[in-house]
């Protein structure tokens, strides 16, 4: 996941609504974590290296993790397989 994107993809991406995911980027952009800029639509990125690394290793572990069978959930946590 490098470069720019809309707020509207990014909600797509997550599943989530455009609302929700602007509210979360503004936050995002007080912490100066994220920077955007506007041209026909308002684009954002990541500013820093260790944040980038940190959404594309989520992400990755997010992929592997789905469609994962689930049993050690089901176990006790002293029993875990």
């Amino acid at each position: 996941m490098t470069g720019e994107l809309s707020v509207n993809h990014l909600a797509d991406i997550v599943d989530e609504s455009p609302t929700s995911i602007s509210q979360h980027l503004a936050r995002l952009r007080m912490s100066r974590i994220t920077s955007w800029h506007e041209d026909t639509k308002v684009l954002y990125s990541l500013t820093d290296e260790l944040a980038r690394r940190l959404v594309v290793d989520a992400t990755e572990q997010a992929e592997h993790t789905v469609g994962r069978n689930h049993d050690h959930m089901s176990t006790a946590p002293n029993e875990m397989p």
